[in-house]
């Protein structure tokens, strides 16, 4: 296994989101100026507006559908909302950002309750323009399922952060 996949294993996000895969695009994500890397914490404060989202690729032409998501709805030891759907972007060419994709599900900031949550970004690539539907739900999304219905294959790229709610202490 690659170096770049040993976290996103360690961490569960392969076997209980998405199966294993070869990272073929580059993806970066970033919280004003934070950026994303496999594992790290970020506080809910941090994460309250949308990120940038940069991603790789060698041809505009082609198009990638972005998705975020909690696979640890609603606490970790009871995750009976798995998984729930923060955010998809469809259609963004290849050599830009999301902000030139189609925003299908809108943003919503990660507000974890109880226990330490696992937010994944998973890149897909499309096989073409306006081929992804939008889910019917944000709740008992499935990774999986939803790349086998709009025959996206496995992800490209996947990075994932954790939060837990912030209490005043650690607020400090």
């Amino acid at each position: 296994m690659s170096r770049l996949m040993e976290p996103l294993s360690v961490g569960r996000v392969i076997g209980e989101v998405v199966d294993i895969f070869s990272p073929s695009v580059r993806m970066n994500v970033t919280y004003s100026t934070k950026e994303v890397a496999n594992g790290h914490e970020l506080m809910p404060s941090t994460v309250m507006a949308k990120p940038r989202v940069e991603i790789g690729g060698d041809d505009m032409r082609t198009a990638y559908t972005l998705i975020m998501t909690d696979p640890d709805a609603p606490s970790p030891s009871d995750p009976c909302l798995r998984e729930h759907l923060h955010w998809m972007v469809t259609d963004i060419p290849g050599t830009t950002d999301v902000s030139f994709g189609k925003e299908i599900m809108g943003y919503e900031s990660p507000k974890p309750v109880i226990g330490i949550h696992r937010y994944v970004f998973i890149l897909f690539k499309q096989r073409g323009r306006q081929t992804v539907r939008a889910p019917s739900s944000r709740d008992h999304f499935n990774t999986r399922k939803f790349s086998e219905e709009n025959g996206l294959g496995l992800p490209v790229a996947a990075v994932y952060f954790n939060a837990q709610r912030e209490t005043a202490a650690r607020r400090r």
